[in-house]
């Protein structure tokens, strides 16, 4: 039995499967997922689980150079980061186009049931050393 937060076996597979610089990202319901990276589809109902949830359990276990969110997250949240964006770092943002185009790079895909617009956060892996 494991000792962390993240208990899905899939997804602690893959944060393990990461490299320096290897990408993963967590979205809304609604992000669409370009063919190439693995998707984990963790969505149940709407809201569940919240972007929040997984984040939480996922920096848990990853370890994270570098993020990224959509510049719209942050307009729509009055110009702070969002609710949903608890991290350890401050992230960069990019508009919401281009973080699409980056999901594009991202080895693993993580759809959430959030239902919030923009509540998606891309992940760099880093190093423990």
């Amino acid at each position: 039995m494991k000792r962390t937060a993240l208990l899905h076996a899939e997804l602690s597979h893959a944060i393990a499967s990461l490299g320096h610089g290897d990408m993963l990202v967590i979205g809304d319901v609604g992000l669409p997922i370009p063919p190439g990276p693995r998707r984990i589809d963790l969505a149940l109902t709407p809201g569940i689980p919240a972007v929040a949830d997984v984040l939480k359990a996922v920096l848990s276990e990853m370890q994270v150079e570098r993020a990224v969110i959509a510049s719209e997250a942050v307009e729509r949240a009055g110009g702070d980061l969002p609710a949903w964006c608890a991290l350890p770092l401050k992230p960069e943002t990019v508009t919401h186009a281009h973080f699409k185009q980056l999901c594009r790079e991202a080895r693993v895909m993580v759809r959430t049931g959030e239902c919030t617009p923009y509540a998606n956060v891309l992940l760099i892996a880093g190093v423990t050393f």
